[in-house]
């Protein structure tokens, strides 16, 4: 995957009102991470989360459903860390382990790709963060990106409630 490779992948731009120091933490630091990922009602306990070129990373992630609690575990390794600038990382769903599952077995529909990027970039804007989401991958429209958008939102009112580290 390129830089350039955003064919079938999620976009996000947001602004957040705290400097790109304070939304990294937020995306670097497990605690502060778990309060925030994940569509609304999910409840999220990062198991690693090893923030260097190389490191892995391992959710575990419960969503209530219709049907009870639907368990989740994400796992990927970091590409590229930037501090307060840029992070990318590899994502794919996996058991309890952090072995890589096929789409199939995750009930992820024909074509889905096994492993997927996810890139991050903060930008200082006055004070305030820019942050552009890309997530290679997850279609526009799809699931995938509306668990986005509802994380996001979890992320601003967090920013907006002044409890951003």
């Amino acid at each position: 995957m390129t830089d350039d490779d955003t064919s079938d992948s999620v976009v996000i731009e947001r602004v957040f009102p705290a400097p790109p120091e304070s939304i990294w933490r937020l995306w670097t630091e497990p605690e502060h991470f778990a309060a925030w990922y994940g569509p609304s009602g999910a409840s999220v306990r990062v198991i690693t989360m090893d923030v260097r070129v190389g490191g892995r990373r391992l959710l575990h992630m419960e969503v209530m459903t219709p049907n009870g609690a639907m368990q989740m575990w994400f796992a990927g390794e970091y590409r590229e860390v930037v501090e307060n600038q840029r992070l990318v990382y590899t994502d794919f769903m996996a058991d309890e382990n952090g072995n890589t599952l096929s789409p199939e077995l995750t009930g992820m529909p024909e074509g889905h790709p096994t492993t997927t990027e996810v890139r991050v970039e903060l930008k200082n804007i006055e004070g305030s963060t820019r942050l552009v989401l890309t997530h290679v991958g997850i279609p526009a429209g799809s699931p995938g990106a509306v668990g986005w958008a509802m994380a996001l939102d979890k992320l601003e009112a967090l920013v907006a409630g002044g409890d951003e580290a």
